[in-house]
């Protein structure tokens, strides 16, 4: 029987894991106020398919791949299928396997989820469902097992990634970046670009988000102990960050402050903080989650001179926040925060730690990016992964779904049908 304190970290990794898991749900509601009202259904459905896919492909090879010991870029078979959950995880040897396997899946789901947002209101969905699929484990599960298990090729080196800035976010950039390439442009982008339907929901969406991050950041300790509180701070401030940092700018820019740029500069913030959640002081994070907020505004407009039509913005957000989070570190880390860590920088620790942050956070993406390239192009050829024009214009939800987000007009069918005839007046 585990100690008491086994169990309350065993409790606080699957409340974790419960925490991240909404946040796949956080990501479908935060893209989809974001669409046309046509293409509601179809960004949802993207997002809870990610989760279903990845579910099955993580539990049958992803995740041996990612943290079986295996050698330097590969982990080997002896968890394939969850089959005999045995032995230990060399970075959580404390925790059950099935507990940090589901921790995990979490972080495999929303990775590949995040793509959607730059590919929005245009990919098919049985070539999306095949993508994610093959995605998640030539892609995702290759880099996890360079940067989060100890013997992979990054983390041998050096490289630190607390909670996935390299492994979930620049990865994900990057395969956004690549996507959006490969399907083309929407119809009318840039000269008709299409506005938020439902900010509401935006928002909506963001506090899901900002909420499992605490458990994303949180539970990456691996234990209910001061790092996992420090990364929860650390989160907490550079969200905050982020959000008066991109507000602040958009007001000097533009004249107002938006709700769509303010939850925008929440994630970056939050993304730029994921990689340094647990290696740095909540100062470092102020910092981080500013530079973020503001960098990753200015990234937004990128898309337009390069004509590469990322929707809702995914590769300003993620890739460009997930390179600063990974920067970041080489900057601000302490070993007074984490003894496991290093010492960036800006306290007096050279440019080691930083040379292979931004060698490693190149790797991720150069491989994410070429390897997504390919994917895409061979499932175009078999598949075909582009909605044809007229599917495109009337939106993906009755193109690929059949069905509408919003019945405005309809009524009661259930009610009887007032009498139309004028009344008549009596004696």
């Amino acid at each position: 029987m585990p100690s008491v304190t086994e169990s309350g970290t065993i409790a606080w990794v699957l409340a974790s894991a419960a925490l991240v898991l909404l946040m796949t749900p956080g990501v479908a509601f935060f893209y989809g106020g974001m669409v046309r009202s046509t293409n509601v259904i179809g960004i949802i459905m993207q997002n809870f398919a990610t989760l279903a896919i990845v579910t099955i492909t993580w539990i049958t090879v992803g995740f041996t791949i990612a943290f079986a010991p295996g050698n330097e870029f590969f982990g080997d078979l002896r968890w394939l299928g969850l089959n005999d959950p045995t032995g230990e995880v060399s970075v959580a040897p404390h925790l059950p396997v099935m507990v940090f396997a589901l921790y995990q899946l979490m972080f495999a789901a929303v990775t590949p989820a995040l793509i959607t947002g730059s590919t929005a209101e245009r990919w098919r969905f049985g070539p999306f469902c095949a993508f994610i699929a093959i995605w998640s484990v030539v892609v995702y599960a290759p880099i996890a097992h360079w940067l989060f298990t100890p013997q992979g090729w990054a983390a041998q080196w050096g490289a630190l990634d607390f909670a996935g800035g390299s492994v979930v976010h620049a990865n994900a950039g990057a395969a956004a970046l690549a996507v959006a390439i490969a399907l083309g442009r929407r119809r009318g982008w840039p000269d008709s670009p299409s506005r938020p339907h439902n900010l509401p929901m935006v928002m909506t969406g963001l506090a899901l988000l900002w909420f499992g991050w605490l458990g994303f950041n949180g539970g990456s300790a691996y234990g209910a102990n001061q790092l996992a509180g420090t990364a929860a701070v650390n989160t907490m401030v550079a969200a905050s960050a982020g959000f008066i940092a991109w507000a602040v700018t958009e007001r000097i820019r533009y004249g107002k402050a938006t709700s769509l740029g303010a939850a925008s500069g929440v994630v970056a913030g939050l993304v730029a903080i994921t990689p340094a959640a647990g290696y740095v002081a909540p100062v470092g994070a102020l910092a981080i989650g500013m530079i973020a907020g503001f960098v990753c505004h200015l990234l937004v407009g990128m898309k337009v001179w390069f004509r590469v039509d990322d929707s809702l913005d995914v590769v300003a957000v993620h890739l460009g926040g997930g390179l600063i989070g990974a920067v970041g570190v080489g900057l601000f880390a302490t070993t007074s925060v984490n003894a496991a860590g290093a010492v960036g920088l800006f306290y007096g620790g050279g440019y080691h730690q930083l040379v292979r942050q931004v060698v490693s956070v190149s790797a991720v993406v150069v491989y994410s990016l070429v390897l997504t390239l390919i994917i895409s192009g061979v499932l175009n050829r078999l598949l075909g992964n582009r909605v044809g024009h007229r599917a495109e214009a009337v939106g993906l939800d009755l193109a690929e779904h059949g069905e509408a987000a919003y019945d405005l007009t309809d009524r009661d069918r259930s009610a009887p049908a007032p009498d139309a005839r004028p009344a008549v007046k009596t004696q």
